[in-house]
């Protein structure tokens, strides 16, 4: 799809990531490959922020989200210069001191959407010493999820207290936080084993 596909992603069209990943979605259980009920996402960082915008869009779409240390408190983090990256990504996602990409990144940014609605299961995952997207972004989408959805689904947070903006290092760690993430998936989806 190449550098135009890319360009028609960003600044003043950033919202066309989100309807192309629905898209793809409907396309997924139209043509039967999934359903709703077994369809589950994952993204990290600017990727949490596809899935923090494609829950609030279509919550309905999606058994199960997982949103690791997600980017989803865009207007916040964009107008502070002092966080480390926020001048330097203002060419992919706009300087939001501009009225005109203020009110865009509002439109989309995760934690300024979540409505009284049913929402899939949720895992967000944060580190406690990420500079690239402080623990305290995904807190405040978990707490505002908290307090506004409408449905009885899980919803969990973990801060990994001795980790950054990437895993804990060690093929150990590693594996064991693939194994929280999977462990979280089975139960969304009904698929634990009853135990005897």
């Amino acid at each position: 799809m190449g550098r135009p596909w890319y360009e028609n992603g960003k600044l003043l069209k950033k919202k066309n990531t989100f309807t192309d990943f629905i898209a793809c979605a409907e396309y997924l259980v139209e043509k039967k490959y999934c359903s709703k009920e077994k369809l589950c996402i994952e993204g990290r960082s600017a990727g949490g922020l596809l899935i923090g915008a494609v829950i609030n869009m279509r919550p309905d779409l999606f058994k199960a989200a997982v949103a690791g240390v997600p980017f989803v408190d865009v207007l916040t983090t964009m107008l502070d210069p002092t966080i480390p990256l926020t001048t330097s990504e203002w060419e992919e996602w706009g300087d939001p001191r501009k009225e005109e990409f203020y009110f865009y990144m509002k439109s989309y940014s995760p934690v300024d959407n979540i409505t009284a609605q049913n929402y899939p299961a949720i895992l967000v995952t944060a580190g406690l010493n990420d500079t690239r997207v402080m623990y305290s972004e995904p807190a405040k989408f978990v707490a505002k999820l908290r307090d506004m959805k409408t449905d009885d689904n899980i919803l969990l947070f973990k801060c990994e207290l001795g980790a950054g903006h990437f895993s804990k290092s060690g093929r150990f760690e590693k594996l064991q936080e693939d194994a929280f993430i999977y462990t979280f998936i089975i139960k969304a989806l009904n698929m634990a084993p009853a135990l005897s």
